[in-house]
């Protein structure tokens, strides 16, 4: 059976910042179609839609020129658990957004990057430095500026927001694991494949039939947009560093503020500004950090 090659890495850094900028530029508009949805409809269903239609997409993709080898793993327990972190991490954020605005969700998002830095000392025993370790330090508390406990902003989706970030950051340590063991699009088949056999199981409780041919087209799209963002993501890195191209993630905010603006008349209030700019000054103080030589 055919084996998918990661792809060759060619140096077009532009390229690389082109394909980010168009994730960044879709990631925001997936959020703000599931806010408008979750009006009407359950969490539970709306995540069963992006997870199965971005199922159907992947094997539609790979299958013909992989066949069963896409289901071909050697690390099966780690792939359902990235599984089980990828479900949780969209459930709570999917739960979370229709009570918080576009900008702000998005900003409480940012914080995975760091997060990842923290826990992969423990998952993989990468040596973080104290530089670092304060770069999450102020990165949390450019979180809490954001939701600021206390106050009448702060609720219980703040605290799912944050459950996200960190399910995520388990998600992107476990794929790192799997990096070069398993081919990527095995990794991103498994990625949704538990969560939508648990979806299915699930959905009979909480099923709305869409009433409107609109509806059914934006909860199809959801996995659309989700997989052509990702996509872009893994093209970004082959054309340019990891490094080189993490920064531009953040522009994820720009998106979030006009699809907030256009789509629900949101507007960011000061400390939402605050707070993103010291989630987003942390998070590139890390990654400045990385591309540094490492002394011997």
């Amino acid at each position: 059976m055919a084996e998918t090659r990661a792809p060759s890495r060619t140096s077009r850094p532009l390229l690389g910042v082109l394909f980010m900028c168009t994730a960044c530029a879709l990631f925001p508009i997936m959020n703000g179609i599931v806010k408008l949805l979750a009006a009407s409809y359950e969490p539970q269903q709306i995540v069963w839609f992006r997870i199965v239609s971005h199922l159907v997409l992947v094997a539609a993709v790979f299958m013909p020129r992989m066949g069963l080898g896409l289901l071909r793993t050697r690390r099966i327990g780690t792939q359902f658990v990235s599984s089980v972190m990828m479900l949780l991490s969209t459930l709570f954020f999917f739960s979370a957004v229709k009570s918080i605005p576009v900008a702000e969700a998005i900003s409480v998002a940012f914080v995975a990057p760091l997060a990842v830095v923290l826990l992969a000392w423990p998952l993989l025993g990468e040596r973080i430095t104290f530089f670092r370790l304060a770069a999450v330090v102020v990165g949390f508390a450019g979180v809490l500026i954001v939701i600021r406990p206390g106050s009448a902003v702060f609720q219980w989706a703040s605290l799912l927001l944050l459950g996200s970030a960190i399910c995520y950051a388990v998600y992107q340590i476990l794929i790192r694991r799997l990096a070069g063991v398993d081919a990527p699009a095995t990794s991103i088949f498994y990625s949704v494949l538990l969560g939508a056999i648990i979806m299915s199981i699930w959905l009979p409780f909480v099923w709305k039939m869409p009433t409107a041919w609109t509806d059914w087209a934006l909860l199809c799209s959801l996995g659309v947009f989700g997989a052509l963002g990702h996509y872009c993501v893994a093209k970004a890195m082959t054309y340019a560093s990891a490094n080189f191209v993490a920064p531009f993630n953040y522009t994820q905010m720009i998106g979030s503020v006009i699809v907030g603006y256009l789509m629900f008349a949101e507007v960011p209030d000061f400390y939402t500004w605050l707070g993103t700019a010291v989630v987003v000054g942390a998070g590139l103080m890390v990654g400045w950090q990385g591309r540094r030589p490492q002394k011997t």
